[in-house]
């Protein structure tokens, strides 16, 4: 396994910064493929970052992360919310995963204040911006085992 972080973002995230800007801002998904390719680097990490607006691309490479990636950043978008192959596929993995949402999901409409993908995440970052990539990768990082600065479990 490699020091590599996936960062998996899902339906409709390639018009960030064009879609619906007083919700999700104006950074487009290649800023915030910059932004996440400089914080890995910070943290010594890999930074393989993808895009697609198909649920079953999202399954194939969650799948292929068990095998190749050091922990998961996923983005689902609208998967999240009803998405059980997506679900199913990160229940089978062993990394730590970050999930992570541009708006705070629990202050929008009843229909997306309900991830699936939550029951499958390590942690869940929302309402943030494009800053919670960031913040996620940090989180990520402190999960990995080679890189731990205190334990999972600790308490602050």
């Amino acid at each position: 396994m490699t020091d590599t972080v996936y960062i998996l973002n899902g339906p409709n995230l390639n018009l960030l910064g064009v879609r619906e800007p007083h919700l999700y801002g104006s950074t487009t998904l290649a800023q915030v493929e910059q932004l996440c390719a400089r914080v890995a680097g910070e943290l010594g990490l890999g930074c393989d970052f993808r895009q697609t607006n198909h649920e079953g691309v999202m399954v194939d490479w969650v799948q292929e992360a068990r095998v190749q990636a050091a922990a998961v950043l996923i983005n689902p978008a609208g998967l999240s919310f009803r998405s059980i192959p997506l679900l199913d596929a990160l229940k089978t993995l062993e990394q730590p995963v970050a999930e992570v949402h541009v708006t705070n999901i629990h202050r929008r409409e009843e229909l997306y204040q309900k991830s699936l993908v939550s029951l499958a995440a390590t942690g869940v970052i929302c309402g943030f911006g494009v800053f919670g990539y960031e913040m996620a990768l940090r989180a990520l990082a402190q999960r990995l085992p080679q890189r731990q600065a205190f334990p999972a479990a600790a308490t602050v």
